[in-house]
């Protein structure tokens, strides 16, 4: 299988080789069809479909925007208690597209789930129809712009001809270059856990580069596992981890109409049945989960649009999570933290500012402040002994961690974010040409 030469370019002019990803291969119950459907002007991959034969149990997130794209209302009214497949399109995110869009992905799906139901006769031994109401979307790209119905309409004959059941990295990879828009790498996480006495695999793609803000971002995350859990274990799994995940990062401070993160389970690994998230025999596979999502949403943030620098920045020994998440994003949303960064300088000045406006009330006299390991602000005060020159050769680092002790409880909370670039402007005044 060939990986789509334009998708494939983007990855060369990032540096950005398949050794650089995880080993995913084949997962039980999962099967991926990418093509390119000439949503752009210039062919590349853009179409994506995962196709559950027997079906999968599953759980979403979407985002918090109070406008939100027809496909996410298309998803919050399927009622199915299994999902048998997932498509995906780059380019066109059918937002504000009005009843026009929404009636688009019916007519896809309603293509889509009887071509499905004929392969289902070719390929089963007891086959199944599926339905219409059995399919999710992902749409990306962008706001407002027409649906192009047709053409992923008449495409999905080729989509489904080009199933592959099963999986391997390459193909993992081409899928993942399937849903970037703006991005300039593909974005794959993996592990591997024990429920029980079963071994189960997780694998993830995503795709992110701007506008990303939580509650989400424009974001879409695609997560598969061969483990046997149902929706409403999946649905606490993900509402745990995804705060410390998806919801910890910010580029631009934008939030889209567009986000939302799924976890798909195949069942096709008989563990133990898991009742309640406090089984000791979940712990491990919610590790592995949060693991999955936390490296999706660093490589979402290390590929954020024109960035330069990937930024941690700690909030810790706070009275509560929510103060602490609040200063956290008060600092990686701050144009002014973003751009000083960029320009290597350790102006510590904007940190306090960043701090003093998020609303949150602070002890002066328990504040401290490090960049990486060189304390800038302890007890409230500048350190006696600071040596900018130091600090400002820490700031030419491309990993950047700025932690901020309030020393007022126990609570904490950790953001991701990047510097702000000339190119970032370029990317977001040439993206629609």
């Amino acid at each position: 299988m060939a990986i789509n030469f334009k998708n494939f370019m983007n990855i060369q002019k990032s540096r950005s080789k398949m050794n650089d990803f995880q080993d995913l291969d084949h997962i039980d119950g999962v099967s991926i069809s990418t093509i390119c459907a000439n949503l752009y002007s210039e062919p590349r991959d853009d179409l994506v479909m995962f196709y559950f034969r027997d079906g999968a149990n599953y759980a979403s997130v979407y985002t918090q925007s109070k406008i939100i794209s027809e496909n996410i209302k298309w998803n919050l009214n399927i009622k199915s208690k299994k999902i048998k497949s997932l498509i995906v399109n780059t380019r066109n995110a059918n937002a504000f597209t009005g009843s026009d869009g929404y009636k688009s992905l019916g007519e896809i799906a309603k293509e889509a789930s009887l071509l499905l139901s004929k392969k289902q006769k070719e390929d089963e031994d007891y086959p199944k129809e599926i339905l219409a109401n059995e399919i999710l979307f992902g749409c990306t790209g962008t706001i407002g712009e027409k649906y192009p119905t047709q053409k992923i309409k008449k495409n999905i004959p080729n989509l489904i001809d080009k199933i592959k059941y099963t999986q391997n990295k390459l193909i993992w990879m081409k899928a993942a270059l399937g849903i970037m828009t703006t991005d300039t790498k593909p974005k794959l996480a993996m592990e591997e856990c024990d429920i029980g006495n079963k071994k189960v695999k997780i694998y993830g793609i995503a795709k992110g580069s701007g506008m990303i803000f939580p509650n989400m971002a424009t974001t879409l995350g695609y997560v598969f596992t061969d483990a046997d859990l149902s929706n409403n274990i999946l649905k606490k799994l993900l509402k745990i981890n995804i705060e410390t995940t998806f919801n910890a990062i910010s580029c631009d401070g934008d939030t889209s109409t567009n986000d939302m993160v799924s976890i798909f389970s195949t069942g096709k690994v008989k563990n133990s049945k898991i009742k309640n998230t406090n089984d000791k025999k979940i712990k491990s596979f919610s590790n592995a989960l949060n693991s999955v999502l936390l490296n999706l949403s660093k490589r979402i943030v290390a590929d954020g649009e024109g960035a330069s620098k990937f930024v941690t920045i700690n909030v810790m020994k706070s009275k509560n999570e929510n103060d602490a998440k609040k200063i956290a994003f008060s600092i990686a949303n701050s144009s002014l933290v973003k751009t000083a960064i960029t320009g290597e300088d350790p102006n510590w000045g904007r940190i306090i500012m960043a701090i003093g406006k998020s609303g949150v009330n602070i002890n002066l006299k328990r504040l401290s402040i490090n960049f990486g390991n060189n304390k800038i602000i302890d007890k409230g005060e500048l350190v006696n002994n600071y040596k900018e020159n130091e600090v400002a050769d820490y700031m030419k680092n491309k990993t950047i961690e700025i932690s901020i002790n309030l020393n007022v409880g126990l609570k904490k909370f950790t953001a991701y974010t990047m510097d702000l670039t000339k190119r970032y402007i370029e990317i977001n005044t040439d993206y629609r040409s």
